[in-house]
């Protein structure tokens, strides 16, 4: 992962920091593949029961670096977005637990596809969202285009991504962009706390609740149903379900494991 990732694991959940805050953590080649191998990592760590995706210093991500992105790299850009982009927007959303963004200062462009690919969103009060794109004559990409009209509307994302305009922490929160707004100075903390309520929960379940929601969203009440059925035999299975009883019985926390 190299400097320009960092990635540790304490209270069952797993950080992964853009770790570039002299230029707002704008991505490169190295931090893309990084991040790839960081929420890899994750994923296989059984100890991890929570992801948390942030940035170094004042920003969550400025988006592609654009001082560095070769000419070819620009030609090809198709190219370089299915290679590097793609996959680390898939390995977000698919993460089979909990990943929670705690964005302070600006997330856009690509930055903001990754804060929408989390599960929950957190921003401090001081935190800009930006569909930059077209400040430059690109289209959408890194997921912004499907997630951000499934979480503000079709009409709000499409003026988002025409004009480019810089939407504050305080409207994210009032369209549903962020689940959260904090003071800056309480950021990390909230993040924190958060964070290892979601660890502290039945992680196996909370994936499987994750998988029905999103493909809820864009499927019939009968497709719905019907996985949920499904879904329901296979969490029913699991250890988690088996303490989750005996600590209702027993009238005390459940110590949930994953499984």
């Amino acid at each position: 992962m190299g400097d320009v990732v960092l990635y540790e694991v304490r209270e069952g959940v797993g950080t992964v920091t853009i770790n570039r805050p002299e230029v707002l953590n704008a991505l490169t080649d190295e931090v893309l593949s990084g991040m790839t191998s960081a929420l890899a990592e994750a994923e296989r760590d059984e100890r991890v029961r929570c992801v948390v995706i942030t940035g170094a210093g004042n920003g969550f991500s400025a988006g592609l670096d654009l001082r560095q992105a070769s000419p070819s790299a620009m030609q090809n850009i198709d190219l370089h977005v299915r290679r590097d982009f793609n996959p680390l927007i898939m390995k977000i959303h698919h993460m089979p637990k909990p990943v929670l963004a705690a964005v302070g200062g600006v997330a856009a462009g690509a930055g903001l596809g990754l804060a929408l690919a989390a599960d929950l969103r957190i921003a401090s009060s001081d935190a800009r969202f930006v569909m930059a794109f077209i400040r430059i004559g690109l289209v959408p990409d890194s997921g912004t285009s499907y997630f951000l009209p499934r979480l503000v509307g079709l009409g709000r994302a499409m003026e988002l991504a025409l004009t480019g305009e810089i939407l504050e922490a305080g409207e994210a929160h009032r369209i549903g962009l962020v689940n959260r707004v904090v003071p800056p100075e309480r950021l990390k903390e909230e993040t924190e706390a958060l964070a290892r309520r979601l660890a502290q929960g039945p992680t196996y379940a909370m994936g499987l609740t994750k998988q029905m929601m999103y493909e809820g969203a864009g499927g019939s009440l009968s497709d719905a149903l019907d996985r949920e059925a499904a879904f329901q035999a296979r969490a029913a299975l699991s250890g988690d379900f088996a303490e989750g009883v005996r600590a209702f019985l027993e009238k005390r926390k459940p110590e949930f494991r994953g499984r």
